[in-house]
């Protein structure tokens, strides 16, 4: 019968082209399917490295604005500790300043008390010289008694 020369002769064909897919048509296209495989894995390890190195690399902006805060924070302090420290350093300058001024007014003033003790006891001096020259009504010799007047300033 026809049918089965036409089932062997389609059987033929099959397994021919089976064969000649599996030789020449199945390992191009299963190698282009493991280099497609093996780019989508590298792919994912990549992407799953640079997951690993963005944690990465937050955790160290993290950790390096951490050092930056304290830092600025003991700079800070350590700025407020030297204001401090010029504070305290410009307020006994200024205290000493007050107390050398406070020195020299009282020098200066017990300088300017002391001359007009002096002005002040040869003015009487010249008084009592004058009033004792109208009580005795004589002329008194400014060189004869120079001795007298000194003794009578000492005295005052």
């Amino acid at each position: 019968m026809n049918l089965n020369a036409t089932l062997f002769a389609q059987l033929t064909v099959f397994f021919v082209l089976a064969w000649f897919t599996m030789k020449f048509v199945w390992p191009p296209i299963m190698k282009a399917l493991d280099e497609r495989a093996g780019k989508i894995a590298d792919g994912l390890a990549a992407a799953d490295k640079a997951k690993t190195d963005l944690v990465h690399a937050e955790k160290k902006a993290a950790e390096a604005l951490r050092q930056a805060r304290e830092s600025a924070a003991e700079f800070r302090s350590g700025a407020e500790k030297q204001a401090a420290q010029l504070l305290e350093e410009a307020r006994t300058e200024a205290t000493r300043v007050v107390s050398v001024a406070r020195e020299a007014a009282q020098a200066e003033a017990s300088v300017a008390s002391q001359r007009a003790k002096e002005a002040l006891r040869e003015q009487v001096a010249m008084l009592a010289v004058a009033g004792a020259e109208k009580i005795l009504r004589k002329e008194i010799n400014p060189q004869a008694h120079a001795e007298l007047l000194s003794q009578l300033k000492s005295e005052l």
